[in-house]
């Protein structure tokens, strides 16, 4: 079984800047409402996942995203587990990692 693959605020940044990453933030309104990454590609929150907004056919890496990398982690193993996608990555510790390395965020 394949499973997902964590990566680094850093690694995923290095993605962005490269155009290689699609960012797929499963977090709900409201937290999405205080803070986002900037060029975050799709918000579909996980209470209300809907697998069809999930671009299968990409080239780009789908690195999904929630606060801690808990709920992201969920995501892409459910659609890795059902054979929607083929690979996933997560923001490894999230959200708030991702504040901690001093990375950009827009505050909404």
């Amino acid at each position: 079984m394949t499973e997902v693959i964590d990566k680094t605020p850093e690694e995923v940044q290095s993605w962005i800047d490269s155009h290689e990453a699609c960012l797929i933030d499963v977090r709900e309104d409201q937290e999405v409402a205080q803070a986002r990454i900037p060029d975050t590609d799709i918000h579909i929150p996980l209470s209300r996942f809907d697998p069809s907004v999930v671009p299968t056919n990409s080239a780009k890496k789908l690195v999904f995203i929630c606060a801690q990398g808990v709920r992201s982690m969920q995501a892409g193993q459910y659609l890795l587990n059902n054979g929607t996608i083929k690979e996933a990555y997560n923001l490894q510790g999230g959200i708030a990692e991702w504040h901690r390395s001093g990375l950009a965020l827009e505050m909404i």
